[in-house]
Formats: C-alpha cells, sequence, structure tokens
C-alpha cells in the first residue's frame, strides 16, 4: 500500500553541485564533504520543518465565444521554507555563499550563490519513504531572531528560505512524455522499480553512497506506526 498523506520528516540531505559540470563537489574543502553529501543528522541537529510551496499554480483560463475554452498554467517554481533545529556552521555558511577571512569572520561572496541540491525524506501513511528532490538551487538565511533568557530559554531554530532551479545537468528531471526538464521530482520507495542508489545519483549529479544513507534509508511499516489508523485501511503486517 501506498499513499499521498505524509507524517513526519526523517531527513534532509544537502550537496553542492559544479555550476560548470552539474556534478557533486566531493571534496571537502571545497565542497561538504569528501562524498560531497551531508544528512544533517548530528546530536541535537535535524530538520523540524519542510514546507514546500510553488509545485503549481491554478490555471488562467482563457476565452472565446462567450465559453472557457482552455487553461494556461505557468511553470513550477518550488520554494521550500526551512526550520533546523540545528545546522552546522561550517555547512549553513557554505550552502549561503559565506567566505572565511582566516580569523573566524564571514561574509557573503559576490556575486552568483552556490548552488545546492536538497532532498527531503519523509514518509507516507503506510510507512513507505517519500521524497522531494531538488538537484539545484539556492539557500538563504534571511535573518536572525534573538531574545533575552528569562525563567524560560529563548531559543532560536535557523530558518532557511530554498529556491529550486532548474538542474544544471540536460539529462535529469525529465519528463519522458515530453522531454521537458522540471526543478523539482518526486520519488516514492513503494513505487515499482524504485532505484535509491538512481535517486540519489540523479538528485546529487553523480553521487554514489558512501554509507551516509545506510541508516537513514526507505522507513518500513514494521517500524512506523500511523498516528490516527483508518480502520479501512488497517497497517500493513
Amino acid at each position: 500500500m501506498q499513499g499521498t498523506s505524509f507524517s513526519g520528516i526523517n531527513w534532509v540531505a544537502f550537496g553542492i553541485i559544479d555550476p560548470n559540470t552539474g556534478k557533486i563537489v566531493n571534496d571537502a574543502d571545497k565542497g561538504l564533504s569528501a562524498s560531497g553529501v551531508v544528512l544533517v543528522d548530528g546530536d541535537g541537529q535535524g530538520a523540524t520543518t519542510a514546507n514546500i510551496t510553488g509545485l503549481e499554480s491554478a490555471g488562467q483560463k482563457q476565452y472565446a465565444n462567450n465559453k472557457a475554452k482552455r487553461t494556461t498554467h505557468g511553470a513550477q517554481a518550488p520554494q521550500v521554507a526551512l526550520t533546523m533545529l540545528d545546522m552546522p556552521f561550517e555547512y549553513g555558511q557554505k550552502m549561503k555563499g559565506y567566505v572565511s577571512d582566516g580569523k573566524g569572520g564571514y561574509v557573503l561572496k559576490g556575486g552568483n550563490k552556490p548552488n545546492v541540491a536538497m532532498l527531503i525524506c519523509s514518509s507516507d501513511y503506510w510507512g513507505n519513504a517519500m521524497y522531494d528532490a531538488f538537484a539545484n538551487g539556492e539557500l538563504i538565511e534571511a535573518g536572525h531572531n534573538h531574545a533575552t533568557n528569562t525563567n524560560n530559554e529563548a531559543d532560536y531554530n535557523s530558518t532557511y528560505t530554498y529556491s529550486g532551479l532548474a538542474p544544471i545537468l540536460d539529462n535529469v528531471f525529465i519528463d519522458p512524455t515530453t522531454g521537458q526538464q522540471q526543478p523539482y521530482k518526486q520519488f516514492a520507495s513503494a513505487d515499482k522499480g524504485f532505484d535509491e542508489a538512481a535517486m540519489l545519483a540523479e538528485v546529487f549529479g553523480g553521487y554514489k553512497d558512501d554509507g551516509t544513507f545506510a541508516n537513514h534509508g526507505k522507513v518500513t511499516s514494521s517500524t512506523f506506526t500511523p498516528t490516527n489508523q483508518d480502520p479501512q485501511h488497517p497497517t500493513q503486517a
């Protein structure tokens, strides 16, 4: 069984993409890690919310002979409002395009922002992994909020806005019926033919899993229990 409702966030992974080749930057200094990809799930770290908008918009009706004859649709313009319980400082600075002065200071680099690929993994009602994929985009952090501690601690979870862009590689995120490329792709682990390695390579520009996803792979119904079980659709055994 496979559904279209979602439960929770299992993880969010990132990678910096070379703007010239479309390939993952698999260098710990120039990119995010030696393999190119990081999955933020350390002690006290992880994603709190990932709200995606702009996948579609209502069509614009066109009229003739006093009747609605057809509808036109604009291009996808995906955007993700991302809240992190904590983001490792180095990763955040690199993805936003801040550069170090070598003395502990970071400033926003002029020119183009880094090209960032992002993969969000959640679960459907039945416990199958569902993936929201972006092969290219830009990440910004618009501001910081600070407040005084009182008898309650004033915490701030970092908030980012990710804007999806067209993939750099020409052969990914393609509509097989028209050949048109899109900035967003959804994967479902329960779908026939699902290939996790192929998905990772497509989203992250040729990335080969080095074990980063070994303990964060597909969620199964044996380890996931729906919160409001529908008696007409019991959990799979």
